[in-house]
């Protein structure tokens, strides 16, 4: 009988969550970059290339690849001959592991968990608890399958029970566009389909943790309907030329992942979920001897990229920046930002409202005249670093803030990532502001823009708290311009028109 102890489990976990945290699967980094080498959309070749390079930085730095470091979420299969040497629950000794991970001192993760879920929603501090799904099943090992999920590719979850008789493709073709760029595309899908309502979207998550494989599939054919399903719409949700970020561009997604299971004659629950830029996932197995022993990758795993920050783009001294200055910017332009911006996320900004709504003046510090606010939490410095890596979080979330804060500030920029929503849209054109973008999924290269970062208001927000910071040559690009034009609205919807007349294979 295998005898698993409870250290060797609680290490292997905590291990697991290190290593992913700045280590790319290789099969991504293979598939990125068969798709940054076909792609003609030059925004959306730019987005890849800073995932790239972001992801290489993190393997060799040993830094998170993104600032969101993730839900952890564990599936268990567990031998029913094996004996557990342990004086905790299963739920108790994961959280251990993620909690040893998240707080190690070379390389601390972002905690983002909160509790409860309405009301206060307190960060627990330590990323605590994950959420855990075990099933016992023959054997004495122990197989374990853990993903760390980002929130922004996380709330882009679908779920619907369709009549037996729809046409499931249409649905998914239907169902992606309005998940919008939030979830930092390109990534794979998830799809489950069958059983109940919870069991579809058990599969669709459990699906993201598959290889990719669809370039080997395309070669050699589909051999069964879900494998040609998979093909359909690998290569339709391309086609509908979303692209990388959202910016419009070739590849959308890498692979599509389905998993079935029967379900009530009755119905057809359908449940799909995204996988960002920042995939990360991994399976081990416990043997009773001993905690698991990971293997890195190799650095010649990652391609060459050849990208300079620089190049067509033009220099901005946000200290001196005037509403007439970016009038001229125009969707898709690049810039290199220099100088002071503040930050904040939805915590501050409900907060910020607050105090309008009181007559109250905001905090020392917190003046927002002329001035840029960038949507991130970063994560806590380690060493000698200024910040942690401080990739953009979803802007679409500050969309009901953003009239009043445009409108009863002076600010006249935001930073962020995905699309604006209608209404923040129009309110962006109203005031002569602009919205840019940096890139989710290179979060470590983009904070090595930052050069200086002191705390100035909401301390006790933590991540969500507001800083200044000042940066040079942060690179970001242009989405929504001060006549109301976004590059999302614009980027896909050439690219849908353009695929199928291209002669470049959609990798």
């Amino acid at each position: 009988m295998t005898v698993i102890r409870e250290t060797d489990f609680i290490q292997s976990i905590a291990d697991a969550l290190q290593f992913i945290s700045y280590y790319h699967p290789r099969d991504y980094i293979r598939s990125l970059a068969a798709a940054h080498a076909a792609e003609e959309s030059q925004p959306a070749r730019d987005a890849m290339a800073q995932i790239l390079i972001n992801s290489r930085m993190c393997a060799e730095g040993h830094r998170p690849i993104c600032q969101d470091t993730g839900l952890v979420v564990v599936f268990l299969k567990i031998g029913m001959d094996v004996r557990w040497e342990a004086t905790m629950g299963l739920q108790a000794m994961v959280d251990e592991g993620v909690r040893r991970a998240y707080c190690h001192p070379d390389n601390r993760l972002r905690a983002s968990m909160v509790s409860p879920p309405l009301g206060v929603r307190r960060n627990t501090g330590d990323n605590t608890p994950a959420v855990v799904h075990t099933e016992l099943v023959p054997g004495d090992k122990v197989e374990v399958r853990l993903a760390a999920k980002g929130g922004g590719s996380e709330n882009k979850s679908r779920f619907a029970i369709l009549n037996p008789s729809d046409d499931l493709v249409d649905w998914v073709l239907a169902t992606v566009p309005t998940m919008g760029a939030g979830w930092c595309p390109p990534g794979m899908l998830g799809i489950g389909i069958g059983g109940s309502s919870e069991k579809a979207m058990l599969l669709a998550k459990e699906a993201l943790l598959e290889p990719i494989d669809m370039h080997a599939l395309k070669a050699r054919g589909p051999s069964n309907p879900i494998e040609a399903l998979r093909l359909e719409l690998f290569e339709k949700v391309n086609a509908l030329g979303i692209g990388a970020q959202g910016l419009g561009g070739l590849t959308t997604v890498l692979d599509v992942k389905i998993l079935t299971y029967p379900t009530h004659a009755a119905s057809l629950p359908v449940a799909i979920i995204p996988n960002c830029a920042a995939t990360r996932h991994l399976e081990l197995t416990l043997d009773g001897s001993g905690p698991v022993a990971l293997d890195p990758p190799s650095l010649d795993d990652w391609p060459d990229i050849d990208w300079e920050p620089a190049a067509g783009a033009h220099r901005v001294n946000l200290d001196t920046l005037t509403r007439e200055e970016i009038a001229g910017w125009r969707p898709g332009d690049r810039l290199l930002l220099s100088g002071r911006l503040l930050t904040g996320r939805d915590a501050a900004h409900q907060r910020i409202l607050e105090r309008l709504d009181r007559g109250e003046p905001l905090p020392d510090g917190v003046d927002f005249t002329n001035r840029f606010i960038y949507y991130v939490g970063p994560v806590d410095p380690v060493r000698d670093e200024v910040v942690g890596p401080a990739g953009p979080t979803t802007a679409t979330r500050m969309d009901k803030f953003t009239d009043r804060m445009l409108a009863e500030t002076g600010l006249i920029g935001m930073i962020g990532k995905a699309e604006r929503g209608p209404a923040a849209i129009e309110a962006i054109a109203r005031q002569g502001a602009v919205y840019l973008i940096a890139v989710g999924g290179a979060a470590y290269l983009v904070a090595k823009a930052i050069k200086a970062s002191r705390l100035v208001a909401f301390g006790d927000l933590g991540m969500e708290a507001i800083r200044e910071l000042e940066v040079v040559e942060m690179p970001v690009t242009v989405a929504v311009d001060s006549r109301g034009e976004s590059i999302h609205d614009t980027g896909p919807a050439q690219w849908r028109n353009r695929i199928g007349t291209i002669p470049v294979e959609v990798i």
